[in-house]
């Protein structure tokens, strides 16, 4: 069996980073041309010019709800459903449009594997020649199509399961003895449940590539357990693969159809690697290229390579999300609140807001990590940043390098509910 999809998953990784920046400049520019939203978001920027990480780090981060702003905005004032972003307008360039909650309006271009889920779903163990059983859902948001458009650039054959009806699940699996399933574990788990309660074996489906929900080792073992070997993806409607397990289950490889961020939630500033922060994603994709777009979810980078050879830069996979915007006494704070404040004193490293108390009590500590040794006046001023910025009074803890927790948290909402 041919261990990788393509020569691309065993570049050098110096070659691979050369590759990306050169056509990161390309999709620059070719955005920037193409696509009415970003000419305005990146008037001032030169493409050629953007051909390192430091100056990707200094373009602007569009999030999902500027993105959603965006095209209602842009469908009240012109009827341009996608906000300028799409590349294409509705034809034959443009075979389907899928709505995720929002609504945010996506675009389905004509490319093979537009969604780039060939690399996953081979990573999960499908070869050309297997059937697969879909329940991805197939009406508005693009999870069906994701999979089967990978599916069938592998050479696959799809049963478009969708979701619901369980008892014609167990049926279909039964009859038609598919080599595997795609979508939700939870789903998966429910079918091979129902299939016991009605007695009936389903001894072919021994593989699963599953995505939409967390997937933590209790339910690994779960499906191993009942002889099915379940592999996790890692994908957004905006963008396609993100990045995908393999056979070691050692974090998630990044797919190489994109370059990866990860950044200080409510910045656009890179964390050093090793601190969790949120996914930025730039994707290679001429139909629709989003340029520096923040998913919102949380993640990290591992260092070295993966063991099955892979050498792309690998993530822990989903630690939850990164919008911490919380209200305090009335008044939204923002994790980029935050990030002001810090930014405001050079002997900050980081900093962390921890709001407690009961409701109607709200009391919150900004605890600030420095490596000086009882700066002057530091948490004074510190405070006073604080109200400036928030409008709010706070506290401050000043605390030493590496206290604070690595897991992406700018705002810590630790109040009592009761």
């Amino acid at each position: 069996m041919t261990e990788f999809f393509d020569a691309l998953e065993t570049r050098d990784p110096a070659q691979r980073e050369a590759d990306l920046l050169q056509a990161l400049s390309l999709q620059v520019a070719h955005a920037k041309l193409a696509s009415p939203a970003f000419a305005e978001i990146l008037k001032d920027v030169d493409p050629a010019q953007v051909s390192n990480r430091a100056a990707l780090a200094q373009l602007p981060v569009t999030r999902k709800h500027e993105l959603l702003e965006l095209q209602l905005k842009s469908r009240s004032n012109n009827g341009n459903v996608f906000g300028g972003f799409s590349v294409n307008s509705f034809g034959a360039m443009l075979p389907r449009v899928f709505a995720s909650p929002g609504p945010i309006y996506e675009p389905e271009g004509t490319a093979k594997d537009y969604w780039r889920m060939a690399r996953a779903i081979f990573a999960a163990g499908f070869r050309a020649g297997d059937l697969i059983h879909n329940s991805f859902s197939y009406h508005f948001v693009p999870a069906g199509s994701m999979m089967e458009t990978g599916a069938h650039a592998l050479g696959c054959t799809v049963f478009p399961g969708g979701t619901g009806q369980t008892e014609q699940q167990v049926q279909a699996m039964a009859e038609l003895k598919p080599a595997g399933y795609i979508g939700t574990p939870s789903f998966l788990k429910i079918i091979l449940e129902k299939a016991a309660e009605m007695g009936v074996a389903l001894p072919s489906v021994t593989k699963a590539m599953f995505g939409g929900e967390a997937y933590p080792p209790s339910l690994r073992d779960w499906f191993t357990a009942h002889g099915v070997a379940g592999y996790q993806c890692y994908a957004t409607a905006d963008l396609g693969s993100i990045a995908y397990e393999t056979t070691a289950r050692e974090g998630l490889v990044v797919d190489e159809g994109v370059l990866i961020e990860i950044v200080r939630p409510g910045t656009g500033d890179p964390v050093p690697a090793g601190e969790v922060g949120e996914v930025v994603v730039t994707t290679l994709n001429p139909t629709y290229p989003l340029i520096r777009f923040g998913t919102g979810d949380l993640s990290a980078v591992l260092s070295g390579n993966c063991p099955t050879g892979r050498t792309n830069v690998r993530i822990k996979g989903w630690m939850g999300r990164a919008d911490q915007t919380t209200k305090i006494r009335g008044m939204f704070v923002h994790p980029g609140q935050v990030d002001q404040i810090v930014k405001r004193f050079p002997e900050v490293a980081r900093a962390r807001l921890v709001v407690t108390g009961e409701m109607a009590n709200d009391q919150m500590t900004l605890k600030v990590e420095t490596s000086c040794s009882g700066p002057d006046g530091l948490s004074a001023k510190v405070m006073d940043a604080i109200r400036d910025v928030t409008k709010l009074r706070g506290q401050v803890e000043v605390v030493l390098p590496g206290s604070l927790p690595n897991d992406g948290k700018v705002i810590e909402d630790a109040r009592s509910y009761k």
